[in-house]
């Protein structure tokens, strides 16, 4: 109706400060919860070697009394591979994995030890656990050791992992 306006509630909450700067995209990414600063981050994909990963992270979150930050790599796809075209180009692949992991690890009781937090992320799983690693500060890096023809063909994550890295990695086998 012209003319009239409806009232905002008196309990309503802004969303932003008025006053303060709009942030770009990067910066947004980047700020992080302060409960989770010097943690541990953990690659978790649902395999066998990850979930020993896991399991160690939780024990060495436990112990140092910091939080916990599982982060899961989704899929990525050059599109070379239908257009084959030059350069490559990464495509996102939806990857409803990262649900049902989360769902997964909501549910678990051997979490209820340590405040954790899942991040997804997308791109080489080196750079992103190591990108977390920065963003947080991290004290160590966890991941499982791969095993099989793949790991030794193209290198396992651990090994290219521990090689670049700048903080401390475990690898557990």
């Amino acid at each position: 109706m012209a003319g009239h306006e409806i009232p905002e509630p008196k309990d309503r909450k802004p969303l932003a400060d008025p006053g303060s700067e709009p942030r770009t995209v990067d910066e947004a990414r980047h700020a992080c919860d302060p409960a989770f600063r010097h943690g541990v981050v953990v690659g978790f994909d649902g395999s066998t070697s990850s979930e020993r990963a896991l399991a160690y992270a939780i024990g060495m979150a436990g112990r140092s009394g910091s939080g916990l930050i599982i982060v899961h790599v989704a899929n990525r796809l050059p599109t070379t591979v239908w257009a084959g075209c030059e350069p490559p180009v990464f495509v996102d692949v939806p990857d409803h994995r990262t649900e049902v992991l989360g769902l997964e690890l909501a549910c678990a009781d051997y979490l209820s030890e340590v405040p954790w937090v899942l991040v997804e992320r997308g791109g080489d799983i080196c750079h992103e656990l190591e990108e977390v690693g920065r963003e947080y500060a991290a004290d160590a890096i966890v991941v499982g050791s791969t095993h099989g023809i793949v790991g030794r063909i193209f290198g396992s994550v651990a090994g290219r992992l521990a090689r670049r890295a700048q903080r401390p990695v475990v690898v557990i086998p």
